[in-house]
């Protein structure tokens, strides 16, 4: 009986230990382990990142719908290795779509002044902007000078489910306060 009884303080202390663990700290863990997938499967990746003024990671971004969708994630903005800031990614899209996804993504501002435009405003709207670049990268390709004169590249990697079809979507990034 006392083996049962210490197991389960054990077992208590433990999953009362991650409920006591800040938002903050959970995203940034999260981010952390999509940094480390980014940089293990892409060729170049952790030269790149190395190399850019700034980047957000977007651990999990889930992306859902049936004819109507929409996408929802929380990320963390770096900048020389360094936390500055905690920002949501969420859209709306109509067309003819149907699936869940989740993936990861990370923005990666080549320029400082593609970093500071963004920092001066709320946010900016992916698909829209027209500054921004979407790569969809694979394992087998090198980044080192795939990048070189775009001030933004965005990256989607890590993804599971299944999302099919055509749509009009566009996703908003803006700060969000993580207490």
């Amino acid at each position: 009986m006392r083996i049962v009884v210490k197991l389960f303080l054990v077992l208590a202390f433990l999953f009362s230990a991650s409920a006591f663990a800040s938002e903050k700290e959970i995203l940034e863990a999260e981010a952390n382990v999509a940094v480390k997938k980014f940089n293990a499967n892409v060729i170049g990746g952790e030269d790149f990142l190395s190399q850019v003024k700034g980047y957000l990671v977007f651990p999990s971004v889930v992306r859902g719908g049936f004819v109507f969708g929409g996408e929802f994630g929380r990320g963390v903005l770096i900048i020389n290795n360094q936390t500055e800031g905690y920002f949501n990614m969420v859209s709306g899209s109509v067309g003819l779509q149907i699936g869940v996804q989740k993936r990861a993504v990370l923005i990666a501002f080549v320029s400082q002044r593609a970093l500071d435009s963004f920092l001066s405003t709320n946010g900016f709207t992916l698909g829209v902007d027209g500054s921004l670049n979407f790569a969809n990268w694979g394992t087998s390709r090198d980044l080192s000078t795939a990048m070189l004169g775009r001030d933004v590249v965005v990256f989607a990697f890590d993804e599971t489910g299944v999302m099919g079809g055509v749509s009009v979507d566009g996703s908003k990034i803006t700060r969000i306060n993580l207490d």
